[in-house]
């Protein structure tokens, strides 16, 4: 009987144990599961971190390539930049130089009008003063045109061809010597008008007398020889002839002769 309460007490132990021990295990193994599922929670985040890093990863792998290339675009433009630089530099001392020469170029062109200021002030006092001349020539060519209408009215009843003198002032003849060197048809006449201005002189012989522009008449002052007077403009009944030299002027006097040169 002892032996089979012992037993029954063993086994009643035993199976306390085997509870016990299968609580245990099962409470074990259910940690074990919770710890798995943690675990696989981790894991599953891990990969998905993993996955999130290797995608970053690739950006940044695009990210470097880009960055790459824009440095090497970088080091291409800076080596644009030093040359456009050296260019510049070039540039800026020829603008330099540039400047320099255009500065004495400027302080040339102020001397230079400066210069032409002053030329054109003289200018103007000259304008002004051949305006004067001008008009004083104007003045003295109207009287003079006044006279030769005076002596052409005058001219008009003397017999032309020939000079009309009175007794008193009646030149002496010409000399043999230079009366030979007178064609016999040769044109006589005399000084109406001596211009020592302009060099001329106005005969009482015209383009009824036979006178045309070119003839050549010679003058004779108190019966010398003085030079040659060149027709230079014919009227009717008088025409003005200029010195072939100037120095006559001084060495004739209205009313002296003059003869026709027979060409």
């Amino acid at each position: 009987m002892q032996k089979a309460k012992a037993a029954i007490i063993l086994l009643s132990v035993l199976a306390v144990i085997f509870l016990l021990l299968s609580g245990g295990v099962f409470y074990l193994l259910q940690q074990e599961r919770q710890h798995a599922a943690q675990l696989q929670e981790e894991l599953d985040d891990i990969k998905a971190k993993q996955k999130i890093t290797e995608e970053e990863l690739r950006n940044y792998k695009t990210r470097a390539l880009n960055l790459d290339s824009k440095l090497r675009e970088a080091n291409s433009a800076i080596e644009q930049l030093n040359l456009s630089l050296k260019q510049e530099s070039g540039l800026r001392e020829q603008v330099l130089y540039e400047t320099q020469r255009l500065g004495a170029d400027l302080e040339q062109q102020k001397s230079l009008r400066a210069d032409l200021e002053k030329k054109l002030s003289q200018a103007q006092a000259d304008l002004q003063k051949l305006q004067a001349q001008y008009k004083e020539l104007s003045d003295k060519k109207t009287q003079l045109e006044e006279r030769l209408k005076e002596i052409s009215a005058k001219s008009q009843g003397v017999e032309l061809g020939t000079i009309v003198v009175s007794s008193e002032g009646q030149q002496p003849a010409l000399p043999r010597e230079q009366a030979a060197r007178i064609a016999p048809q040769a044109l006589e006449g005399k000084i109406l008008v001596i211009n020592k201005e302009y060099n001329f002189i106005v005969i009482n012989l015209g383009g009824k007398d036979g006178v045309k522009t070119g003839d050549v008449f010679s003058v004779y002052h108190a019966n010398k020889y003085a030079g040659d007077a060149k027709v230079e403009k014919v009227h009717d009944s008088m025409s003005a002839a200029g010195f072939n030299v100037s120095e006559i002027k001084e060495k004739i006097s209205e009313g002296d002769k003059v003869i026709q040169k027979i060409k």
